[in-house]
């Protein structure tokens, strides 16, 4: 386990097959031995009986029967107060204790009223239950839908003052955008610890993804990498990798409060990374 000063976590999400479901369990039994400080899991889609069904289930695998403290994803916009409760009950009941509020990504999906913004879901859970930790989202690069940097970090401060412990960014691949965000949070007082989201690139599916979703600045040392080895399945995963392993070890030099690993599920990249960086956290005897 590492120590408070350098959290080391995981993430990973319910697939929607019983087969997923029998290879999740495997990634997971993999993921017990590189000893992280929590791994969360998402919701594979928002809806109550998705989230009842499916993240509570591998949440409740990875607390109690991998013993690694689990984080339950919350999506604020797709559940009502009752439903809510009924979910920290749940999760009081198998010693679950942290959760990740979330707004949700807005779909197709009929939204729910009690909860606009994730940090409505924040202080509802904080008032409901102290006891519960609460961790929160931020963007470096800014949100999507954020008007402009200024509102952003408006409410992402008000997120911290409803009661989120802890902030665990979206994946971002330029460690400069990490470190002006996490300067322009201290000037705004927003006094909590950020995790650094890290997403290692090791497919042409991702590139793709990538490419069509995702609003984060792809700096020119990344881009010469998709380009050079796209379609060089071996050379790709390779380079991804260690342009992940990279960023982990400038940001752990630089202290940052912890790096949280967006697994997609694959155990095996994990366990490379984890094997080039667990010498930078400081293990407890």
């Amino acid at each position: 386990m590492t120590s408070d000063s350098k959290i080391l976590s995981f993430e990973v999400f319910p697939p929607t097959t019983q087969v997923g479901s029998s290879h999740l369990v495997k990634t997971l039994d993999s993921l017990r031995a590189l000893s992280p400080d929590f791994i969360s899991v998402t919701c594979s889609n928002n809806n109550y009986e998705n989230i009842a069904d499916t993240t509570i289930k591998f949440a409740d695998y990875v607390n109690n029967t991998l013993n690694i403290p689990a984080v339950a994803h919350l999506p604020a916009a797709y559940l009502d107060k009752t439903q809510v409760i009924e979910i920290l009950e749940r999760l009081r009941e198998k010693q679950i204790m942290k959760v990740l509020a979330l707004r949700g990504d807005i779909s197709d999906e009929a939204t729910k009223k009690d909860f606009k913004y994730a940090s409505d879901l924040v202080k509802f859970i904080k008032d409901y239950d102290s006891s519960f930790e609460v961790l929160g989202a931020c963007y470096p690069d800014v949100h999507p839908e954020s008007i402009n940097r200024i509102s952003d970090f408006h409410y992402l401060k008000e997120k911290v003052d409803s009661g989120s412990d802890k902030l665990i960014t979206q994946l971002f691949f330029d460690n400069n955008s990490f470190y002006d965000f996490q300067e322009r949070c201290a000037i705004a007082e927003i006094n909590v610890p950020i995790l650094a989201g890290i997403m290692p690139v090791i497919n042409r599916n991702q590139i793709l993804r990538l490419l069509k979703n995702c609003n984060t600045p792809l700096p020119a040392k990344f881009i010469r990498i998709l380009e050079k080895y796209e379609h060089n399945p071996v050379a790709l995963r390779d380079a991804g990798i260690a342009y992940a392993i990279d960023q982990i070890v400038n940001l752990v030099t630089e202290d940052v409060a912890g790096i949280h690993l967006y697994t997609m599920n694959n155990s095996e990249t994990a366990r490379s990374i984890h094997s080039s960086i667990s010498s930078l956290f400081k293990i407890n005897t």
